[in-house]
């Protein structure tokens, strides 16, 4: 899925630099700075996010804001009513997160909440202004619970022991929380994003054979960086 869209952002550099080569050429007459041209930086992106990621909300609620956005420079909305709606908006939004999160995700959040009623040693961090390094080189990991509160955590499980499934509740408020992962597990995530997102820059493609490790995100205006 990746691979697609890094297809998609490719062509879409592509289209833009045929059209910008056209025009220059008098071949062509497209105004690609049409009114409004800017939401596309909304737009494009949520799309092609849309179409990368396994938790697809804030990709759909971008989406819709683009394109939102483009018809009120369109003046087929208006400014002014919409920014009266913002805020209920977003609360609306926010809850439909919560609530078809848990709909889509059903096998995952069963499985984490059997792994956290099965935890028994797992590890807590908690930063509060301030910083956690944890190196697990050499040690058997049985998961974790990392806080990061206007501070930041980070762990590095490259080098750890992982037998079985682990799960990582990770919560972060105005602060940021890094996980080394190996090379040798899975990764799923469920996230809960509110101005705040769960990057997952791990490429290895799911391994029945493997552990998995699973990531169970709260992200205030805060984020989770997997590597």
């Amino acid at each position: 899925m990746r691979k697609f869209g890094n297809i998609l952002w490719g062509l879409v550099f592509i289209i833009v630099g045929l059209i910008i080569g056209l025009n220059a050429m008098g071949l062509t007459n497209i105004n690609i700075f049409f009114k409004g041209w800017w939401t596309l930086f909304i737009i494009v992106p949520s799309f092609i996010e849309l179409i990368k990621k396994d938790d697809k909300i804030w990709s759909i609620i971008w989406l819709i804001i683009g394109i939102v956005l483009l018809l009120c420079t369109r003046e087929v909305l208006s400014f002014r009513i919409i920014g009266k709606l913002i805020f209920p908006f977003i609360l609306i939004m926010i809850g439909v997160s919560f609530i078809f999160k848990d709909i889509f995700q059903t096998r995952v959040n069963e499985k984490i909440k059997k792994l956290n009623s099965e935890k028994v040693n797992g590890e807590n961090f908690c930063a509060t202004f301030g910083s956690v390094k944890e190196d697990f080189n050499g040690q058997e990991f049985k998961g974790a619970n990392l806080d990061a509160i206007f501070g930041g955590v980070e762990i590095d499980l490259s080098e750890a022991i992982i037998n079985h499934d682990q799960v990582i509740n990770a919560s972060s408020v105005f602060g940021g929380i890094d996980i080394k992962a190996p090379k040798n597990v899975n990764i799923k995530i469920k996230s809960t994003p509110i101005f705040g997102g769960v990057s997952n820059k791990i490429k290895t493609r799911f391994n029945e054979n493997f552990p998995t490790i699973y990531i169970n995100a709260f992200c205030l205006f805060g984020g989770v960086d997997i590597k």
